[in-house]
This record gives structure tokens, sequence and C-alpha cells, in this order.
């Protein structure tokens, strides 16, 4: 099956909302508990596009996931790092999807000079972790038990990627 990778629109919001949806509302990968619908998506995606890339995967005109980059902290310092995410349709892991998906959003990162990605993945979760450590993640750190979801307290593992040179000046950003 052919998969088409592109920029996400505001005219997806609809789409990504309800692949969200599915993990706010039954896993513990996002501490949201509420999931946002397509308006408040629509407006995710204005607030950091053209700055930070959001990508969608098709397959036969079907939004079968999406990945994004967006500020890691909002001090000056850590422009040159980025918060990384992909989700993909229930119906669509495993199937070849994620990889090609993640591997265009971390190239384009790249591109426009971020020199670093950072994961955030509550743990244990053996598929993301795997996920991660084949795009050549390596885990940095755990805070244990600092979100509550889904009756328990959960740890988040964050995950550090570099994505170019850390040269001195830092390079220009082409956001």
């Amino acid at each position: 099956m052919s998969l088409a990778i592109r920029p996400a629109t505001t005219d997806d919001a609809p789409a990504i909302a309800a692949i969200y949806a599915h993990y706010v509302e039954h896993g513990v990968a996002t501490f949201e508990e509420v999931a946002p619908d397509a308006a408040e998506m629509a407006a995710r995606i204005a607030a950091v596009v053209p700055a930070y890339p959001w990508l969608v995967a098709e397959r036969h005109g079907r939004i079968v996931g999406y990945a994004y980059g967006r500020p890691y902290h909002p001090r000056a310092a850590y422009r040159w790092t980025v918060e990384t995410a992909i989700y993909l349709a229930t119906d669509a892991r495993r199937t070849g999807a994620g990889r090609p998906l993640y591997e265009a959003l971390l190239d384009d990162l790249a591109d426009r000079g971020f020199v670093s990605a950072i994961a955030v993945i509550t743990v244990p979760n053996p598929e993301s972790t795997r996920f991660h450590e084949k795009q050549d993640f390596t885990q940095v750190g755990v805070m244990e038990g600092i979100g509550f979801k889904h009756g328990a307290w959960r740890n988040v593992g964050y995950f550090q990627l570099a994505l170019g040179p850390r040269s001195v000046p830092p390079p220009k950003l082409a956001v």
C-alpha cells in the first residue's frame, strides 16, 4: 500500500482529532484527559506552523497518522531543541506507516537547523520506546509518578536525538 506524507493543514484537523481521541480516552501516551475537538486541533496546528512542521501520512486518501514538532521550552536558549510526537490510527499501527512519517519529520527538523529532538514518553511503553530507539533516540532520564491518569501514577521518560552538530555559534534556524 502506498503511503503519502505531506504537510498538515488546518483542514486535516478533524482526522487528526479523531486519531488523537483514541489515545486520550483509552491510553496513557498523552496526559490530556479530554480529547480536543477539530477546532482545537486546527488552532494547535496554526499556532506552530510554519515555524515547526506538522506532517500527515495518507493511505488511499485517508489520514492514518500524524507527527509534529513544537517548542521544547519557551526560553530562548532552548530554541534549537524541539519536542516531537507521532500518533497513528489504531488500524495503521505496525503497517509501516510510522517509520517513514517520523523520519520525514526528523529530516525536516534537521533541515530547519534544530540540533536536538526530545520525545516525552509515558513509561513503561515498550512499543514506543522500541520505536524511538530504532530512530536512534537515547533515553536520558525518567521522572517518576508525575502524571495521574486512568487510576494510576505514571512515569515519563525523556528520549533525546541529536539532529545536527552543536556548533558555536549555533546554526540559524529556518523558522
